[in-house]
């Protein structure tokens, strides 16, 4: 079966099955991974994910695991915070929507108990579809930490990189996937931000993604900005396609992307993951068709979600996800 021109993908996330917090077994935590593998390939999703179910911490729903699931295993890292570190975090430029540090770094990053090869290989033995793996970028983590030791955010980001390099290095995923959520609301930062995930970037084994969103912090939009502003930025980066947010914010922006490097393909957001309305194949053929006019055939590699569905009810998600290989599909029997 030949690959579309176009594939449809998810961002990463799932909503967390009800009975799974109840008794969250390994054998638990399989099975509900099967479940949501299963959807996707149903749906006809050509790339799938996880659903990220395994970061999943009831004290921190706001994020889904997507900070603290990386940042509490590492060496170098204390999880206890002080009311005088609370003070100073909140007084750091950039985390206005955050109320405390993810931890404290007191000492040198390693890699302590993470194991992201561990997380990937029970992804990937549950199904034989293409099969991508995502994980939290260094800026975002170097930005939700109060650091005691570096001195400087941008060498905490490089060490962070280099951890999640050797982690990387091992997973074997078709497309890994790198979520940069904070740097749309910094992109003065841009410039080391890229460095240290290019460190990342170069040590994937297979084609290299980067998302880009301007926050779904508890499904709400966080950070303001504009993508023209992150040219610079995604330029910069060793990627081999982006992620990018654009159901929610509109499409008006698209022609700031005629300027990004033509090798980088563009992954096109054309499902809202911030409202419970189900996008129709038709309103999905249209927001590609109109990106394609803006930006030329062939510029639109993948389409998806603006961000992940870890907020919505399943039946919303599931149905979101219906909607797109049938917009794919209705576009390109149109003759896009």
């Amino acid at each position: 079966m030949s690959t579309p021109p176009i594939q449809t993908t998810v961002v990463g996330s799932y909503p967390i099955p009800d009975w799974l917090p109840v008794l969250p077994t390994r054998q638990a935590l399989e099975d509900a991974t099967s479940v949501v593998l299963k959807i996707q390939e149903l749906a006809g999703i050509d790339l799938v994910a996880d659903g990220e179910l395994y970061r999943f911490d009831v004290n921190h729903p706001e994020t889904n695991g997507m900070i603290d699931y990386f940042v509490r295993p590492l060496s170098g890292i204390r999880n206890e915070v002080t009311r005088e570190e609370l003070r100073r975090f909140r007084d750091e430029a950039g985390m206005a929507y955050r109320t405390e540090p993810a931890a404290v770094v007191e000492g040198p990053v390693g890699e302590g108990s993470l194991n992201l090869p561990r997380d990937f290989r029970r992804a990937r033995a549950l199904t034989r579809s293409r099969l991508k793996f995502t994980l939290t970028g260094p800026h975002m983590l170097s930005k939700v930490l109060l650091d005691h030791h570096y001195g400087s955010r941008e060498a905490l980001a490089l060490d962070l990189a280099r951890v999640l390099a050797a982690q990387v290095a091992e997973v074997e995923a078709d497309v890994v996937q790198i979520d940069e959520a904070n740097l749309p609301g910094s992109p003065h930062e841009g410039p080391w931000a890229a460095e240290a995930v290019n460190l990342v970037l170069d040590a994937c084994r297979g084609e290299r993604a980067v998302h880009l969103c301007f926050g779904n912090y508890a499904g709400q939009t966080v950070q303001q900005g504009a993508w023209e502003h992150l040219l610079d930025f995604m330029n910069r980066l060793r990627a081999d396609h982006l992620v990018l947010e654009f159901a929610h914010r509109g499409y008006d922006e698209l022609p700031s992307f005629r300027d990004l490097r033509p090798e980088i393909g563009i992954g096109l957001g054309v499902v809202d993951v911030k409202c419970n309305a189900i996008e129709t194949p038709e309103v999905i053929a249209r927001r590609l068709e109109h990106a394609e006019r803006v930006l030329g055939p062939g510029r639109v590699r993948y389409i998806h979600p603006d961000c992940g569905f870890w907020m919505l009810k399943r039946s919303v998600a599931d149905a979101k996800m219906r909607a797109l290989p049938a917009g794919r599909d209705l576009y390109l029997r149109a003759g896009g």
